[in-house]
C-alpha cells in the first residue's frame, strides 16, 4: 500500500490499493474457514441454523396410500369411457375414516368413500372426485374416467426410507422444519451461532435512544441495521457500543470485542481522513492484517477487511447505505463461510425492466438501489437515487441492481437482475 507524506512530520494516511468486487470475493474464500463446532437443537429453536449433518429420513412419507381428495376409491381402469351420457357403475362397500386403518379390498366393479388424507383400501389405484360421481343407496355412478395413481399420494412418494432430505451445510427454513416434523426428527444437529461483534466508531455518534440530539450528533444507524443483517443469517451478535476516534481507545476497545468473537465489524473508520484508524487497529489485532483496503464499487469503496489471526475482520464505511450495501456483499458471503453454507446467490434474484437509463464508470462495479412495480403486468425496476448517508434510500427500496465494472451503464427497457434486500 502507498503512503502519503502530508508534511514532514505529519500524519501518514494510507491510500486504499483499490480491488474488484470479484477479486475481492475471491480473496475471502481464501482466507476463512468454517468454525465446525456442533450442537443438538430442538426443531422450534433452529429456524436459521446450519446443518452440521446430513438428515437421513428413518421412515417411508407418507407411511401409507392416500387420497388428496374427497371422493371414491376405486381400480381405476373400471372407469375407462366414463363420461356424462355413459357412466360407469360402482357397488359402494363402505367408507374410510380418517385415521383408521383400513381391513376392506376392493375387486372389480366396488367403490370406497374416502376423505382427503384418508387411507385408501388395497386394490384401488385412484380416486374419483366427489363432485364427478353420482350416489343412488349403495350404487355409484361415475362421470368421468381416471388413471392410475391419479388424486393419491402413495406410500413414500413424498419421502423414502434412507432418504437424505436435508444435506450438511443448509440453512434451515421454516418449510424444512416442517419436513424435519413430518418424519419425526424433532432434534438437528448444526453447527453452534457464529458470534459477531460490531463496534461503532465516531465522535459525532450517540445512541438510538438518545432523545435530543447536540448540534453535530446523529443516532446509530450501521450498530441496529447491521446487527439485525446479522441475526437475519442465523449470527449471534455481540454489540460493542460507540468508541470515540481516538486511537488508544478504539484499539482497547475493539481488542476486547475480538476476544469475544468469531467475526468483527467495525462500522465507520475506514475512509482516508486522518482520524481513521481502524486499519491500524486491524493490523494491531493480528497477522497477517489488511487484505482489501478499498473496493472498486459504489456505494462502499472505502471498505476494509483484514484476516487477524484466522479471524475476519471488516471495516465498513459510515455511510448507512454503503455499510448495508458492503455488508450484504461480503459480510454475508464471510458469515456464510464460518458457519459452513454454501449460499444460492440467485436464490434472492429475480428480473425485471430497468424504468430509466441508468449511467455507470467503467472500471468500477455500481449497486444501484431500486424500487419494484407492476406496469402492464410485467415488473419494473425504479432506481432510488441519492446519497450514501440518507438511511431512506435503503427503507424505499427493495432491493438492489448490479452494474457490472465492464458496463458503461444500463438503457432503460433492458432486463436486469434484482437482488432482493431480507
Amino acid at each position: 500500500m502507498e503512503l502519503l507524506n502530508l508534511h514532514k512530520d505529519g500524519p501518514k494516511i494510507e491510500l486504499f490499493d483499490v480491488q474488484q468486487v470479484n477479486e475481492v470475493a475471491e480473496k475471502i474464500k481464501q482466507q476463512f474457514q468454517a468454525i465446525q463446532e456442533a450442537e443438538t437443537v430442538g426443531i422450534m429453536e433452529a429456524v436459521g441454523r446450519v446443518l452440521a449433518s446430513d438428515v437421513v429420513s428413518k421412515e417411508d412419507v407418507p407411511g401409507f396410500h392416500r387420497s388428496t381428495v374427497d371422493g371414491y376409491a376405486v381400480k381405476a381402469s373400471n372407469t375407462y369411457g366414463s363420461s356424462e351420457s355413459m357412466p360407469s357403475f360402482f357397488q359402494i362397500i363402505g367408507s374410510v375414516e380418517m385415521g383408521k386403518n383400513v381391513d376392506q379390498e376392493i375387486h372389480e366393479g366396488e367403490a370406497m368413500y374416502v376423505p382427503t388424507g384418508g387411507m385408501m383400501p388395497k386394490g384401488a389405484d385412484a380416486v374419483v372426485m366427489i363432485e364427478d360421481v353420482e350416489v343412488i343407496g349403495d350404487l355409484l355412478n361415475v362421470f368421468e374416467q381416471v388413471a392410475p395413481r391419479e388424486n393419491v399420494i402413495f406410500q413414500g412418494e413424498d419421502v423414502k426410507l434412507n432418504e437424505v432430505i436435508l444435506k450438511k451445510g443448509h440453512r434451515l427454513r421454516p418449510q424444512d422444519l416442517g419436513g424435519l416434523a413430518a418424519i419425526g426428527i424433532t432434534e438437528v444437529t448444526v453447527y453452534r451461532k457464529i458470534k459477531v461483534g460490531i463496534l461503532s466508531t465516531g465522535d459525532e455518534l450517540v445512541p438510538p435512544d438518545t432523545k435530543k440530539l447536540l448540534p453535530g450528533q446523529i443516532r446509530d444507524i450501521n450498530g441496529i441495521s447491521i446487527s439485525a443483517a446479522v441475526q437475519a443469517l442465523g449470527g449471534e451478535v455481540i454489540y460493542g457500543g460507540i468508541v470515540t476516534d481516538e486511537f488508544a481507545e478504539y484499539l482497547r476497545r475493539s481488542k476486547e470485542l475480538y476476544d469475544q468473537v468469531d467475526f468483527l465489524i467495525l462500522s465507520g473508520g475506514s475512509s482516508m481522513g486522518t482520524k481513521d484508524y481502524s486499519s491500524r487497529v486491524m493490523n494491531e489485532l493480528g497477522q497477517p492484517g489488511v487484505f482489501v483496503h478499498g473496493v472498486a464499487i459504489k456505494p462502499g469503496k472505502p471498505t476494509i477487511i483484514a484476516n487477524c489471526n484466522g479471524k475476519p475482520v471488516m471495516g465498513l464505511p459510515g455511510h448507512p447505505v454503503s455499510a448495508m450495501v458492503l455488508f450484504d456483499l461480503f459480510g454475508t458471503q464471510i458469515l456464510n463461510q464460518l458457519h459452513g453454507v454454501e449460499p444460492n446467490r440467485f436464490a434472492k434474484q429475480l428480473k425485471a425492466k430497468i424504468s430509466r437509463n441508468v449511467a455507470s464508470q467503467v472500471g468500477r462495479t455500481d449497486f444501484v438501489r431500486v424500487q419494484l412495480e407492476i406496469r402492464d403486468e410485467e415488473l419494473w425496476a425504479i432506481p432510488v437515487f441519492g446519497k450514501s448517508g440518507l438511511i431512506t434510500n435503503l427503507v424505499r427500496s427493495d432491493g438492489m441492481i448490479e452494474i457490472p465494472e465492464f458496463k458503461e451503464g444500463i438503457v432503460e427497457g433492458e432486463w436486469v437482475n434484482v437482488t432482493l434486500f431480507s
